[in-house]
């Protein structure tokens, strides 16, 4: 059953990539009266969603910790990450804009990321979140050849996202 499960994955995201375009539905959250995007997004909506002004405030003032720009350089070429947030979720507010600067400063290629937007029941499209045990979000899942490597959850264990993700690449945790 898992390697059914890796198979589909990798299948899954090379389609992705293949069809690189927004594949998503958009709601209005019950509670805040934001838009919620759910479904395959791209980081270009949610930058440009004159709403979301969260993304470009966020972003401010942030210096991404060395491991984690050294592991991604030396690994981009064999990564891929998929990323489960919520428009709706305050620590995808501040943890994904975060995480795209750091993409940006490492040189990570834009066309190895998969951005996947959910409810506020941690649904998607197509059940993805539920096949891949997406509980909480954000949801950082490292790829290396269709397997994971490991997922930072919401702000990782020791609240640096960005030390988890490189812990996660330098194969230390």
């Amino acid at each position: 059953m898992k390697k059914l499960m890796t198979f589909g994955l990798s299948v899954l995201l090379s389609g992705f990539q293949l069809f690189a375009q927004n594949q998503y539905e958009i709601s209005t959250d019950a509670k805040t009266g934001e838009k919620v995007f759910k479904g395959i997004i791209s980081r270009d909506l949610i930058e440009k969603e004159p709403s979301f002004k969260w993304y470009a405030e966020n972003q401010k003032a942030y210096a991404p910790l060395p491991i984690a720009l050294t592991q991604l350089r030396k690994n981009a070429d064999s990564l891929q990450l998929v990323i489960f947030m919520g428009t709706w979720c305050e620590d995808s507010h501040f943890v994904i804009p975060r995480l795209f600067a750091l993409l940006d400063q490492s040189g990570f290629p834009k066309d190895k990321v998969t951005l996947i937007g959910v409810d506020r029941d941690k649904k998607t499209l197509s059940h993805l979140s539920e096949a891949l045990n997406v509980t909480n979000v954000p949801t950082i899942m490292v790829m290396k050849k269709g397997k994971e490597l490991g997922r930072v959850i919401e702000y990782g264990h020791d609240g640096l996202f960005d030390k988890e993700l490189g812990e996660i690449l330098s194969g230390s945790r």
